[in-house]
């Protein structure tokens, strides 16, 4: 890495945390008009959502994170128009994950945050050990129930703290439902967030493994790592909309991005293996007998030389070659000893995880299972249901008189020319992009100010508002792209 670019970094990377409600406001000019609610009553603001309402960030959830919360956000906004106290079930720490009976949980969804190394140029967690106990209920209600790792149908499964203890932390009682909670509290004003998010979101990070490969939906099983069927998505997002709304409370939905444009898919390069001539030879040696159980297959028509040509692996001298995947929708030839391998190209995803395996060998003499890769059927997969999710919020939000972000497009222009807010332009490139966080899923809380924002233009436009005219969008530039090794 280029030293201007460490430079670069090492700027990036001390920023700290702002957290006050003075970025833009309309006293700070004359000629701007008042600050107007319009038709929306924010006297008592609910959130309800998963990771990012909760204000998860870096792979973790701690202090500031929240603090930085885009529904924390929008409630000092909301306070300046009536609203009243915003509640959230904070960490103990800036740390991140949990302890559950002073063990600490594993890694995943439970680890600690995620910081910059400038001296490895990656991402690393903190080594140092979480104080959050998980099984210390915390008293009260809480407006934010933004719960981590939260799907469509989880909303209403009463118990469900048992399952997650983000929610068990927080919930009510034991037998609590994440909507049972929310609307417990009579809201005026409710966000409904990043539903349907999770509910693709773990077949992706699994590699697309857990759901019939050609994509069919089964509403009989739900696996930790299945697509929620959209018919399944659709009945649980009716009935936390219409429970939401029972006493005329109004409010915002968010629709569901492409998740495979998020940079935990695209970091990866399909062809991230550099090779001298000697190795690439003993690699090829290798995978000589497979090439030639091929060639067997192709003789005896059990195989179409399109294909054949397609699973040959062939590596050579160079920086850039592909790696070896197990593919299992290509035509089954175990029987006969040919395992399902081919190389992968420029229309494979890989996860981010898999970035540390592949010095160790992983694509080259270890040919990566299905938890690593998403080919291309998978990727259909996914955006066949987002799709569905989506065409279900759309209609949702405008039979209903909701206002609507469009979370899609959001993230769509962020991965081509990049968005800009303020005096920035954030993209989704990892670390330097500045609006997705360190994991490569959930945003910087530089992000989650720039989502308040859309929140509260999607406001303007439905209810009548007008926080965008009268200079009461955050500045982005306040708030931090990630947090370094010793902030505490």
């Amino acid at each position: 890495m280029k030293t201007k670019y460490i430079w670069l970094l090492a700027v990036l990377l001390g920023f700290t945390a702002c957290n006050n409600d003075d970025d833009s406001s309309s006293s700070m000019n004359d000629n701007l008009p008042p600050l107007v609610a319009g038709e929306a009553d924010f006297s008592n603001y609910v959130a309800v959502g998963a990771s990012f309402s909760a204000g998860f960030t870096d792979n973790a959830l701690f202090i500031a994170s929240q603090e930085n919360s885009f529904p924390n956000l929008l409630s000092m906004k909301f306070d300046m128009l009536g609203g009243g106290n915003f509640s959230q079930p904070l960490m103990s720490d800036n740390i991140g994950g949990l302890l559950f009976n002073g063990m600490q949980m594993p890694d995943g969804s439970f680890a600690q945050r995620l910081y910059f190394d400038l001296s490895t140029s990656s991402p690393t967690p903190l080594q140092d050990t979480p104080t959050t106990e998980a099984t210390t209920v915390l008293s009260g209600s809480f407006n934010n129930i933004g719960v981590p790792g939260a799907k469509s149908f989880h909303l209403g499964v009463e118990g469900y703290g048992f399952a997650n203890p983000y929610f068990g932390r927080m919930a009510s009682n034991p037998m609590a439902s994440m909507m049972g909670d929310a609307v417990a509290q009579s809201p005026t004003f409710f966000t409904l967030s990043e539903i349907g998010g999770n509910d693709v979101l773990s077949y992706a990070t699994s590699g697309g493994s857990g759901v019939d490969q050609t994509g069919n939906f089964n509403p009989a099983t739900y696996g930790n790592n299945d697509i929620t069927d959209p018919m399944v998505f659709a009945g649980a997002f009716n009935a936390a909309v219409d429970a939401l709304i029972l006493n005329g409370a109004k409010g915002v939905v968010t629709n569901v991005p492409y998740i495979t444009s998020l940079p935990h898919f695209t970091r990866v390069p399909y062809n991230p293996i550099p090779l001298g001539a000697g190795t690439a030879q003993q690699l090829n040696i290798g995978y000589a007998t497979y090439n030639g159980g091929l060639q067997f297959a192709l003789a005896n028509g059990l195989i179409t030389a399109d294909e054949a040509a397609a699973r040959t692996i062939v590596f050579e001298e160079s920086e850039t070659n592909a790696m070896v995947l197990i593919d299992e929708d290509l035509t089954d030839l175990t029987v006969y000893g040919i395992p399902s391998y081919r190389q992968s190209t420029s229309d494979d995803l890989f996860v981010l995880t898999l970035s540390t395996l592949i010095p160790q060998g992983y694509g080259t003499q270890i040919p990566l299972e299905d938890k690593w890769a998403l080919t291309p059927q998978e990727q259909l997969a996914i955006r066949n249901a987002t799709d569905a999710y989506n065409v279900t919020i759309e209609s949702v939000a405008s039979t209903k008189g909701l206002a609507l972000v469009d979370f899609k497009s959001i993230l769509i222009e962020a991965s081509t020319s990049g968005i800009d807010s303020g005096d920035f332009t954030l993209t989704t490139d990892l670390v330097t992009g500045g609006l997705v966080s360190l994991d490569g899923i959930h945003l910087t809380s530089r992000g989650y100010a720039v989502m308040a924002n859309e929140m509260m233009r999607a406001i303007d436009a439905t209810y009548g508002s007008n926080f965008e005219a009268s200079g009461n969008f955050y500045d982005c530039g306040n708030y931090p792209t990630n947090y370094g090794k010793n902030f505490r």
